[in-house]
């Protein structure tokens, strides 16, 4: 798979579309540098979340004895609940009161939800792990999984950056339609991770 591959698949299924409202009403009243701080907390914790799916996820698969093909039909049925819940999203209003802004509860909140799992949740370890099990022993397929992260975490941050910015430029309706766009192709990715396990599992049933 190329670099474009990897970065398209981890920015439908780690996009922070949906979380910029909430980050919105969580960081209303903060001052630019306390506002920072929360954008790079919720930032670092994906880029974590995803590493660490990226050199561990196959080594917990082989702990409790799952195979790659049983994994990805279950990680495409994840995709599948994800990018439904996606299609069907209603974004939260960035006027959306928030019960306690102190700094701490704002940092805490960052992480989760907002960082794991709105950002970075379940479909996106499965399918970082998925592509990590395709090139085990090539060092070249890690290397290119942990540039699309990288990719995907600048993008991630400029988001919530620029948060304000995006949520006056597409409103609630264009962020509304965003997320739809992205559960689309998060659908799709499910549909080929259980048609790719089904194939090695029953060679004879889709050939």
């Amino acid at each position: 798979m190329s670099l474009q591959h990897y970065v398209l698949a981890l920015f439908a299924t780690a996009n922070n579309v949906a979380a910029i409202p909430l980050f919105l009403a969580l960081t209303r009243g903060l001052t630019p540098k306390q506002h920072l701080k929360v954008c790079n907390i919720a930032t670092l914790t994906s880029f974590v979340t995803m590493v660490v799916s990226l050199f561990t996820g196959v080594a917990v698969l082989n702990f409790f004895e799952i195979g790659i093909p049983a994994f990805r039909i279950a990680g495409g049925l994840l995709l599948l609940r994800t990018g439904f819940s996606m299609m069907s999203v209603n974004p939260v209003s960035s006027e959306s009161p928030v019960e306690n802004t102190s700094l701490s509860n704002v940092i805490s909140t960052a992480i989760i939800p907002i960082g794991i799992p709105l950002t970075t949740g379940p479909g996106t370890m499965s399918t970082i792990i998925l592509f990590s099990s395709t090139g085990t022993r090539d060092i070249n397929t890690h290397l290119l999984i942990l540039i699309a992260i990288a990719i995907v975490t600048a993008v991630i941050w400029i988001s919530f950056l620029k948060a304000p910015i995006i949520a006056r430029v597409l409103r609630s309706t264009g962020l509304d339609v965003l997320t739809k766009i992205f559960g689309l192709i998060t659908l799709a990715l499910g549909v080929q991770f259980i048609l790719t396990g089904l194939s090695t599992t029953f060679p004879n049933l889709l050939g």
